[in-house]
């Protein structure tokens, strides 16, 4: 006998064990992220450092890529630094570059042409008809090495730290190679304001506790926020390597660890990484990667300068988990407890409506669910089967073929009805008695599921002592065959019958027909040609089958 309520209070009982768990995992964990805040929010902001300066100078270098990117593709361009001295492509390729100049951090750019070696400046507004080389490229002298790097270089950009030997200052640069079919043609190159570039990264640290910097992959110091008042680093050629900086073996494997990650210029966005320090004035480092280049930021910090009202953060963060944490639990049991078993039983539902005899799932079990499965069953077992044989009766026959007579419809698949008697059924009962009539169509109808097992085969008992066999999707040979296998079913249970005239056991006679189905057709016709085809069997001596074609 179930008990009521099993499933409701299970479900409660769970609940309110997930909820005390989590409310005393969720006071622990509040108590000890106190201890640890300032580490944590240190943490947090000197990440947020790293990834807001780095991405702040990719985004001036993506911008520049860009806008290059067009120009090297522009056909201006191209037929120009093809035909250098072709006056009117020399005109159209400077609209361009005066247009790109507009869009620059910069003010001006450099072309460098492959074929003459010729050097060209572009500034906004430059007038066709004054467009000269100021220089002739030399890849002896140092000055010009930003060309013939470039022109040589597998990559499409270069970016670099130099001076600017013309306007005799340092800036950042970016040489842009510009190609036809695979040949290089020249290159453009503009160069970001490196004093302008290292204050709107760096003025963020106006304190001594914190310091950024900005190295390549060969671990040179390009740009030193603790350095932005030194002139001699900020105009002149001023070099400086990480080694020679700093001390911190952790510092320093650390940051060699990260540059050997990239193989050339960082593609992607990448969360800065955190490394604690135990020498000299800082505590704690991050480094982050620069997209489209081979740089990296290193930001400095001391700890406790980082404190601030953040901290918090984590403890909200840390109660909204385990909120999260405990809703998601109880979704999971709800689930577990109820949804699941009822979807089960949902399924074994559709199956059984699907002519699947397996019983429906639940059965077994002592709680509402299990009753609720058994008293399904028991409905459809009054309503659809046949209490003397177990097979289906008529009023499932009915109620299923409509659906199954549509479904072969569609692919105008074939469908076999066998209509099967008990010969001579009638004197048996007056012979041997109802009992042994009874136990008679029981056994023959064993031997007849016995026989036809394909799951969506059907067997009723559609009255008295005739038998119904339908058989979706099969051809007129396998219904024959399937006849043959019945008779010599039958025949097998060796059931005495001295009153039968076919043989001295009880035997059957099968009528067999078989068609495609389409829409106009129904079961009641393909039951009446089976019928005809039984009429025949029986007429010419039983224990036989008869096909007619529908």
């Amino acid at each position: 006998m179930f008990s009521k309520g099993k499933i409701s209070a299970r479900f409660r009982r769970v609940s309110i064990s997930l909820f005390i768990v989590a409310f005393i995992i969720m006071a622990t964990v509040m108590f000890f992220s106190f201890e640890n805040v300032t580490k944590q929010v240190s943490a947090e902001y000197a990440e947020r450092y790293a990834a807001s300066s780095a991405e702040a100078l990719s985004a001036h270098i993506e911008k520049e890529i860009g806008i290059f990117t067009i120009a090297a593709n522009s056909g201006d361009v191209i037929e120009w630094l093809s035909d250098e001295f072709d006056t009117s492509k020399k005109e159209h390729a400077f609209e361009v570059f005066s247009n790109i100049v507009k869009q620059l951090y910069s003010y001006n750019l450099y072309i460098g042409v492959a074929s003459s070696l010729n050097e060209y400046r572009a500034e906004t507004g430059i007038i066709a008809d004054t467009i000269e080389p100021v220089a002739h490229l030399d890849k002896n002298r140092p000055e010009d090495a930003w060309f013939f790097d470039t022109i040589n270089s597998e990559k499409e950009y270069i970016i670099s730290v130099n001076i600017d030997h013309f306007m005799q200052r340092k800036r950042v640069w970016l040489d842009y190679k510009v190609e036809s079919n695979g040949v290089p043609l020249g290159v453009i190159c503009t160069g970001l304001e490196f004093s302008h570039i290292t204050g709107e990264l760096f003025s963020q640290f106006e304190n001594n506790n914190m310091r950024g910097l900005i190295i390549d992959k060969s671990g040179t110091i390009y740009m030193d926020s603790s350095l932005m008042d030194n002139n001699e680093f900020l105009f002149n050629e001023y070099t400086s390597t990480l080694r020679e900086e700093f001390s911190d073996s952790t510092m320093i494997n650390a940051i060699e660890t990260h540059l050997n990650e990239s193989d050339g210029y960082w593609k992607n966005f990448e969360q800065p990484s955190a490394t604690g320090l135990s020498l000299g004035q800082y505590r704690f480092m991050t480094i982050a990667p620069i997209r489209h280049t081979d740089w990296s930021i290193i930001i400095l910090s001391d700890s406790t300068t980082l404190f601030d009202t953040t901290y918090f953060i984590p403890i909200m963060i840390t109660v909204l988990s385990l909120l999260i944490a405990f809703a998601v639990s109880s979704s999971i049991a709800s689930y577990k407890i109820i949804f699941k078993p009822l979807r089960k039983l949902d399924d074994s539902l559709i199956k059984l409506n699907e002519h699947n005899t397996e019983a429906i799932f639940g059965g077994e079990r002592d709680d509402e669910l299990g009753h609720l499965s058994n008293t399904i069953q028991d409905l459809f077992n009054k309503a659809n089967i046949d209490p003397l044989t177990g097979l289906y009766n008529r009023r499932f026959m009915d109620s299923s073929m409509e659906r199954i007579m549509d479904l072969l419809s569609r692919s105008e698949a074939e469908l076999s009805v066998l209509m099967l008697d008990i010969d001579f059924f009638k004197r048996f009962n007056d012979t041997y008695g109802h009992e042994a009539g009874d136990k008679c169509l029981q056994a023959v109808a064993r031997a007849l599921s016995e026989t036809v097992t394909r799951v969506n085969d059907i067997v009723v008992r559609y009255g008295g002592e005739e038998f119904t066999v339908i058989l979706p999707s099969t051809d007129n040979d396998g219904a024959c065959y399937f006849a043959e296998k019945l008779l010599e079913s039958v025949r097998g249970l060796n059931i005495p019958h001295e009153k039968n005239e076919a043989a001295q056991y009880v035997t059957i006679s099968i009528g067999v027909t078989t068609g495609k189905i389409n829409f106009k057709h129904n079961l009641e016709m393909y039951l009446k040609r089976a019928d005809e085809a039984l009429y025949v069997s029986k007429e010419s001596g039983r224990n036989k089958y008869t096909y007619v074609d529908f």
